[in-house]
Protein backbone atom coordinates (compact mmCIF):
# COMPACT_ATOMS: atom_id res chain seq x y z
CA UNK A 1 0.00 0.00 0.00
CA UNK A 2 1.57 3.32 -1.12
CA UNK A 3 -0.14 6.71 0.41
CA UNK A 4 -1.03 9.53 -1.95
CA UNK A 5 1.89 11.72 -0.11
CA UNK A 6 4.41 9.16 -1.04
CA UNK A 7 3.34 9.38 -4.43
CA UNK A 8 3.74 13.35 -4.39
CA UNK A 9 6.84 13.34 -3.32
CA UNK A 10 8.00 10.76 -5.99
CA UNK A 11 6.20 13.38 -8.71
CA UNK A 12 7.94 16.03 -7.14
CA UNK A 13 4.57 17.72 -6.20
CA UNK A 14 3.82 19.25 -2.98
CA UNK A 15 2.61 16.91 -0.34
CA UNK A 16 -1.13 16.55 -0.35
CA UNK A 17 -1.66 17.93 -3.96
CA UNK A 18 -2.87 14.23 -5.08
CA UNK A 19 -5.37 13.85 -2.19
CA UNK A 20 -6.59 17.45 -3.17
CA UNK A 21 -6.69 16.76 -6.80
CA UNK A 22 -7.79 13.40 -7.32
CA UNK A 23 -9.46 12.17 -3.94
CA UNK A 24 -7.34 9.48 -3.26
CA UNK A 25 -5.60 8.57 -0.27
CA UNK A 26 -3.55 5.67 -1.04
CA UNK A 27 -3.73 2.15 -3.35
CA UNK A 28 -2.14 -0.99 -3.25
CA UNK A 29 1.34 -1.53 -5.12
CA UNK A 30 2.42 -5.00 -6.27
CA UNK A 31 5.45 -6.08 -5.21
CA UNK A 32 8.06 -6.69 -7.83
CA UNK A 33 7.97 -11.04 -7.06
CA UNK A 34 3.99 -10.79 -7.44
CA UNK A 35 2.29 -11.20 -10.81
CA UNK A 36 -1.12 -11.07 -12.45
CA UNK A 37 -1.71 -15.14 -11.79
CA UNK A 38 -0.22 -15.06 -8.40
CA UNK A 39 -2.66 -12.29 -6.95
CA UNK A 40 -5.46 -13.84 -9.09
CA UNK A 41 -4.69 -17.20 -8.06
CA UNK A 42 -4.39 -16.46 -3.90
CA UNK A 43 -8.19 -14.47 -4.70
CA UNK A 44 -9.43 -17.32 -6.13
CA UNK A 45 -8.27 -19.34 -2.97
CA UNK A 46 -10.27 -17.08 -0.77
CA UNK A 47 -13.35 -17.45 -2.82
CA UNK A 48 -13.16 -20.89 -2.89
CA UNK A 49 -12.63 -20.62 0.72
CA UNK A 50 -15.77 -18.50 1.48
CA UNK A 51 -17.73 -20.68 -0.68
CA UNK A 52 -16.51 -23.86 1.33
CA UNK A 53 -15.37 -25.58 -2.24
CA UNK A 54 -12.40 -27.34 -3.29
CA UNK A 55 -10.75 -26.29 -6.28
CA UNK A 56 -11.30 -29.17 -7.96
CA UNK A 57 -15.03 -28.35 -8.13
CA UNK A 58 -14.51 -25.63 -10.22
CA UNK A 59 -15.88 -26.46 -13.67
CA UNK A 60 -14.29 -23.28 -15.55
CA UNK A 61 -11.86 -20.31 -14.50
CA UNK A 62 -12.33 -17.12 -16.82
CA UNK A 63 -9.62 -14.82 -16.22
CA UNK A 64 -10.86 -11.10 -16.46
CA UNK A 65 -7.95 -9.10 -15.93
CA UNK A 66 -8.00 -5.42 -17.88
CA UNK A 67 -4.50 -6.64 -18.92
CA UNK A 68 -2.74 -9.83 -19.32
CA UNK A 69 0.09 -10.78 -17.46
CA UNK A 70 1.80 -11.75 -20.77
CA UNK A 71 0.83 -11.90 -24.04
CA UNK A 72 0.29 -15.90 -24.74
CA UNK A 73 -0.86 -17.82 -23.20
CA UNK A 74 -4.08 -16.23 -21.54
CA UNK A 75 -4.12 -15.06 -17.69
CA UNK A 76 -6.51 -18.26 -16.93
CA UNK A 77 -4.15 -21.30 -17.51
CA UNK A 78 -1.87 -19.69 -15.13
CA UNK A 79 -4.11 -19.03 -12.30
CA UNK A 80 -5.80 -22.34 -13.11
CA UNK A 81 -1.99 -24.43 -12.79
CA UNK A 82 -1.34 -22.01 -9.21
CA UNK A 83 -4.40 -23.13 -7.90
CA UNK A 84 -3.06 -27.02 -8.50
CA UNK A 85 -5.00 -27.44 -11.49
CA UNK A 86 -2.70 -27.85 -14.21
CA UNK A 87 -3.25 -31.18 -15.01
CA UNK A 88 -7.28 -30.96 -14.24
CA UNK A 89 -8.65 -30.18 -18.01
CA UNK A 90 -10.67 -27.79 -16.42
CA UNK A 91 -11.16 -24.99 -18.73
CA UNK A 92 -9.62 -21.79 -18.26
CA UNK A 93 -9.78 -18.55 -20.65
CA UNK A 94 -9.55 -14.80 -20.78
CA UNK A 95 -12.48 -12.26 -21.28
CA UNK A 96 -11.44 -8.46 -22.23
CA UNK A 97 -13.24 -5.59 -22.03
CA UNK A 98 -10.56 -3.70 -20.20
CA UNK A 99 -12.15 -1.83 -17.03
CA UNK A 100 -15.27 -3.92 -17.69
CA UNK A 101 -13.69 -7.82 -17.70
CA UNK A 102 -15.49 -8.65 -14.44
CA UNK A 103 -18.60 -7.50 -15.70
CA UNK A 104 -18.87 -9.06 -19.14
CA UNK A 105 -17.15 -12.57 -17.75
CA UNK A 106 -19.98 -12.71 -15.06
CA UNK A 107 -22.60 -12.50 -18.27
CA UNK A 108 -20.66 -14.89 -20.11
CA UNK A 109 -20.58 -17.49 -17.14
CA UNK A 110 -24.26 -16.86 -16.75
CA UNK A 111 -24.98 -17.79 -20.56
CA UNK A 112 -22.62 -20.90 -19.89
CA UNK A 113 -24.75 -21.74 -17.14
CA UNK A 114 -28.25 -21.37 -18.75
CA UNK A 115 -26.65 -23.67 -21.60
CA UNK A 116 -25.90 -25.87 -19.41
CA UNK A 117 -21.88 -26.56 -19.41
CA UNK A 118 -21.07 -25.41 -16.27
CA UNK A 119 -22.74 -25.38 -12.48
CA UNK A 120 -19.41 -24.09 -10.91
CA UNK A 121 -17.55 -21.21 -12.05
CA UNK A 122 -14.63 -19.02 -10.93
CA UNK A 123 -14.11 -15.67 -12.13
CA UNK A 124 -10.96 -13.92 -11.35
CA UNK A 125 -9.73 -10.38 -11.77
CA UNK A 126 -6.15 -8.93 -11.10
CA UNK A 127 -4.22 -6.19 -12.37
CA UNK A 128 -0.67 -4.41 -12.10
CA UNK A 129 -1.39 -1.05 -13.22
CA UNK A 130 2.03 -0.09 -11.74
CA UNK A 131 3.55 -2.22 -14.16
CA UNK A 132 2.86 0.91 -16.84
CA UNK A 133 2.43 3.93 -15.64
CA UNK A 134 3.73 7.30 -16.26
CA UNK A 135 4.66 9.33 -13.69
CA UNK A 136 5.35 12.13 -15.31
CA UNK A 137 1.30 12.69 -16.80
CA UNK A 138 0.19 12.91 -13.40
CA UNK A 139 -3.56 12.70 -14.65
CA UNK A 140 -2.82 9.24 -15.92
CA UNK A 141 -0.79 7.95 -13.78
CA UNK A 142 -1.90 8.60 -9.80
CA UNK A 143 -5.51 7.23 -9.17
CA UNK A 144 -4.64 3.99 -10.38
CA UNK A 145 -4.06 0.97 -7.65
CA UNK A 146 -3.03 -2.72 -7.79
CA UNK A 147 -5.16 -5.20 -6.39
CA UNK A 148 -6.83 -9.33 -7.38
CA UNK A 149 -10.33 -10.24 -6.46
CA UNK A 150 -12.59 -13.08 -7.28
CA UNK A 151 -16.01 -14.48 -6.75
CA UNK A 152 -17.16 -18.37 -7.30
CA UNK A 153 -20.25 -18.72 -8.92
CA UNK A 154 -22.96 -21.46 -8.67
CA UNK A 155 -25.81 -22.08 -10.99
CA UNK A 156 -28.42 -23.26 -8.24
CA UNK A 157 -32.23 -23.01 -7.31
CA UNK A 158 -32.56 -19.43 -5.92
CA UNK A 159 -33.92 -15.83 -6.31
CA UNK A 160 -30.50 -14.90 -7.46
CA UNK A 161 -30.40 -13.76 -11.07
CA UNK A 162 -29.00 -11.16 -13.23
CA UNK A 163 -32.06 -9.24 -14.51
CA UNK A 164 -30.89 -7.02 -16.86
CA UNK A 165 -27.00 -6.83 -18.85
CA UNK A 166 -25.98 -4.02 -21.26
CA UNK A 167 -22.73 -3.38 -22.78
CA UNK A 168 -22.64 -0.37 -25.49
CA UNK A 169 -18.87 0.62 -27.27
CA UNK A 170 -17.96 3.18 -28.96
CA UNK A 171 -14.81 2.71 -30.73
CA UNK A 172 -14.58 6.58 -32.13
CA UNK A 173 -13.06 6.91 -28.82
CA UNK A 174 -10.33 4.23 -28.58
CA UNK A 175 -7.89 6.57 -28.70
CA UNK A 176 -8.83 8.19 -24.73
CA UNK A 177 -7.40 5.36 -23.14
CA UNK A 178 -4.11 2.74 -24.33
CA UNK A 179 -1.27 0.80 -24.25
CA UNK A 180 -0.10 0.82 -27.14
CA UNK A 181 3.12 -1.89 -27.05
CA UNK A 182 2.65 -5.11 -26.04
CA UNK A 183 0.28 -6.33 -28.96
CA UNK A 184 0.53 -7.58 -32.80
CA UNK A 185 0.61 -3.58 -33.87
CA UNK A 186 4.41 -1.91 -32.67
CA UNK A 187 7.43 -4.69 -33.15
CA UNK A 188 9.97 -4.11 -31.23
CA UNK A 189 12.32 -6.20 -33.95
CA UNK A 190 11.59 -3.29 -36.19
CA UNK A 191 12.02 -0.42 -34.12
CA UNK A 192 12.60 -1.05 -30.31
CA UNK A 193 13.11 2.61 -29.19
CA UNK A 194 9.93 3.38 -30.59
CA UNK A 195 8.37 -0.09 -28.85
CA UNK A 196 9.50 1.32 -25.75
CA UNK A 197 8.25 4.82 -25.58
CA UNK A 198 4.46 3.28 -26.44
CA UNK A 199 5.15 0.62 -23.44
CA UNK A 200 3.69 3.07 -20.91
CA UNK A 201 -0.68 3.11 -20.31
CA UNK A 202 -1.31 6.99 -21.62
CA UNK A 203 -5.32 8.39 -21.18
CA UNK A 204 -6.62 11.53 -21.81
CA UNK A 205 -8.88 11.77 -18.39
CA UNK A 206 -10.99 14.28 -19.58
CA UNK A 207 -11.77 12.87 -23.00
CA UNK A 208 -12.74 9.68 -21.21
CA UNK A 209 -14.86 11.81 -18.78
CA UNK A 210 -16.96 13.71 -21.55
CA UNK A 211 -17.22 10.64 -23.77
CA UNK A 212 -18.62 8.31 -20.63
CA UNK A 213 -20.32 11.28 -19.13
CA UNK A 214 -22.51 12.12 -21.95
CA UNK A 215 -23.86 9.21 -22.86
CA UNK A 216 -24.32 7.28 -19.53
CA UNK A 217 -27.29 8.58 -18.38
CA UNK A 218 -29.37 7.61 -21.71
CA UNK A 219 -26.99 3.95 -21.19
CA UNK A 220 -28.69 3.57 -17.45
CA UNK A 221 -32.24 4.28 -18.57
CA UNK A 222 -32.62 2.34 -21.21
CA UNK A 223 -31.01 -0.48 -18.71
CA UNK A 224 -33.18 0.16 -16.02
CA UNK A 225 -36.06 0.05 -18.97
CA UNK A 226 -35.56 -2.98 -20.01
CA UNK A 227 -36.32 -4.94 -16.87
CA UNK A 228 -38.99 -1.97 -15.81
CA UNK A 229 -36.85 -0.89 -12.72
CA UNK A 230 -36.81 2.90 -11.45
CA UNK A 231 -33.54 4.09 -10.10
CA UNK A 232 -35.40 4.00 -6.79
CA UNK A 233 -35.90 0.40 -6.87
CA UNK A 234 -31.70 -0.25 -6.72
CA UNK A 235 -31.32 -1.32 -3.21
CA UNK A 236 -27.08 -0.56 -3.73
CA UNK A 237 -25.16 0.27 -7.10
CA UNK A 238 -21.93 -0.81 -7.17
CA UNK A 239 -19.59 0.71 -9.69
CA UNK A 240 -16.31 0.68 -11.32
CA UNK A 241 -13.87 2.84 -9.70
CA UNK A 242 -13.46 4.81 -12.49
CA UNK A 243 -12.17 8.40 -10.61
CA UNK A 244 -13.90 10.58 -7.58
CA UNK A 245 -15.35 12.84 -10.64
CA UNK A 246 -17.13 9.47 -12.55
CA UNK A 247 -18.32 9.13 -9.14
CA UNK A 248 -19.72 12.08 -8.59
CA UNK A 249 -21.17 12.31 -11.73
CA UNK A 250 -22.77 8.78 -10.90
CA UNK A 251 -24.65 10.63 -7.63
CA UNK A 252 -25.99 13.15 -9.55
CA UNK A 253 -27.97 10.65 -12.44
CA UNK A 254 -28.65 8.50 -9.60
CA UNK A 255 -29.68 10.67 -6.68
CA UNK A 256 -30.56 7.78 -4.47
CA UNK A 257 -28.30 8.75 -1.42
CA UNK A 258 -24.73 8.10 -0.78
CA UNK A 259 -25.41 5.15 1.53
CA UNK A 260 -26.09 3.02 -1.36
CA UNK A 261 -23.50 3.96 -3.55
CA UNK A 262 -20.62 1.62 -2.99
CA UNK A 263 -16.75 4.46 -2.88
CA UNK A 264 -14.12 2.66 -1.98
CA UNK A 265 -12.11 5.14 -4.56
CA UNK A 266 -10.08 7.33 -1.98
CA UNK A 267 -8.76 3.94 -0.37
CA UNK A 268 -8.18 1.89 -3.60
CA UNK A 269 -8.16 4.06 -6.69
CA UNK A 270 -8.79 2.74 -9.92
CA UNK A 271 -7.86 -1.10 -10.08
CA UNK A 272 -9.01 -1.37 -14.01
CA UNK A 273 -10.80 -4.30 -14.02
CA UNK A 274 -10.52 -5.65 -10.58
CA UNK A 275 -12.14 -2.49 -9.50
CA UNK A 276 -16.20 -3.91 -10.06
CA UNK A 277 -15.34 -7.13 -7.99
CA UNK A 278 -13.49 -5.30 -5.09
CA UNK A 279 -16.43 -3.15 -4.71
CA UNK A 280 -18.83 -5.85 -5.06
CA UNK A 281 -16.47 -7.55 -1.57
CA UNK A 282 -16.66 -4.91 -0.14
CA UNK A 283 -20.23 -4.21 -0.13
CA UNK A 284 -21.27 -8.24 0.21
CA UNK A 285 -18.70 -8.15 3.54
CA UNK A 286 -19.42 -5.11 4.89
CA UNK A 287 -23.39 -5.97 4.92
CA UNK A 288 -24.24 -3.19 2.85
CA UNK A 289 -25.72 -6.21 -0.29
CA UNK A 290 -27.73 -8.53 1.62
CA UNK A 291 -29.73 -11.49 -0.29
CA UNK A 292 -32.62 -10.74 -1.87
CA UNK A 293 -31.20 -6.96 -2.84
CA UNK A 294 -31.37 -5.52 -6.07
CA UNK A 295 -27.75 -4.64 -7.02
CA UNK A 296 -26.86 -2.48 -10.35
CA UNK A 297 -23.50 -3.16 -11.37
CA UNK A 298 -22.18 -0.44 -13.65
CA UNK A 299 -18.85 1.02 -15.10
CA UNK A 300 -16.88 2.16 -18.64
CA UNK A 301 -13.89 1.02 -19.76
CA UNK A 302 -11.41 1.85 -22.30
CA UNK A 303 -12.88 1.52 -26.04
CA UNK A 304 -15.05 3.74 -25.05
CA UNK A 305 -17.60 0.94 -23.67
CA UNK A 306 -20.37 1.29 -20.99
CA UNK A 307 -21.64 -1.55 -19.10
CA UNK A 308 -24.10 -2.72 -16.76
CA UNK A 309 -25.90 -5.44 -15.17
CA UNK A 310 -28.74 -5.45 -12.65
CA UNK A 311 -28.35 -8.23 -10.26
CA UNK A 312 -30.83 -9.69 -7.61
CA UNK A 313 -28.10 -10.94 -4.80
Amino acid sequence: MISSDEIDRRIGKPVGWTAANFAILKRGVASAAETSSIMAAAAARAALDAARWEAKDLDVIVGACGVMEQAIPGTAPLIQRRLGLGASGIPAFDINATCLSFLVALDIVSLGFAAGHWRKAMIASADIASAALNFEDPEASVIFGDGAAAIAVETVESNSDILAYRLETYGDGAEYCQLEAGGTRLRPHENLEHFLAHSRFQMDGPGVFMAAAKRFPRFASRLLKSCDLTPGDIDLVVPHQASAAALEHLRRVFPIGDDRIVDIFADHGNQIATSLPSALHAAITSGRLKRGDIAFLVGTAAGISLGGAIIRY
